[in-house]
């Protein structure tokens, strides 16, 4: 692949991983305010907007990330599964798309009740089980910047054998 488009896919994995460390920062906010606040109007807003950052830009997001990461890889020296860090990153990604997916129903159901009706002490547990996960997405996703940024040492099996087999 020419360096122009290596840089392009580069350029496009930065600015969406970046924009969804910020949709997920945005996220959390919310749901901290959300389980925090005691005015209806508030909560009325709050989960219904939660609900759809996480539909329309959380979830295509990661899902572009994720797509981008994996073609930049394919592309590059670092390979798809040559290095630790590389192979980390995707197993991240794709942990934290799949855990994505099984917090929809919550998301779904907390922007029902606060539309619909008042939360009780019943739906705090739900409301604390999105906190955790939005926050173990945002440091999924700082661990997986701080990978790409100092690149670990380290090759699996597959990346030594192809070392090997290079060698005269």
């Amino acid at each position: 692949m020419k360096a122009n488009y290596r840089k392009l896919l580069i350029t496009c994995h930065i600015v969406v991983s970046v924009s969804l460390i910020g949709a997920v920062s945005c996220f959390l906010v919310l749901a901290f305010f959300g389980m925090l606040t005691t005015t209806q109007e508030i909560q009325r807003v709050t989960y219904p907007a939660m609900e759809l950052l996480a539909v329309y830009i959380i979830l295509p997001m990661a899902i572009a990330s994720l797509v981008i990461g994996i073609v930049q890889s394919l592309y590059s020296p670092w390979g798809l599964v040559q290095h630790y860090w590389v192979l980390a990153k995707l197993v991240l990604s794709a942990l934290t798309i799949g855990v994505l997916l099984m917090q929809f129903e919550t998301i779904h159901t907390l922007a029902t009740i606060a539309a619909h009706t008042t939360f009780s002490a019943n739906d705090m547990g739900q409301q604390m089980r999105v906190i955790i996960h939005a926050t173990g997405g945002l440091f999924v996703l700082l661990l997986a910047t701080v990978l790409s940024v100092y690149k670990p040492k380290g090759m699996t099996r597959f990346g030594m054998g192809k070392i090997k087999n290079a060698q005269p």
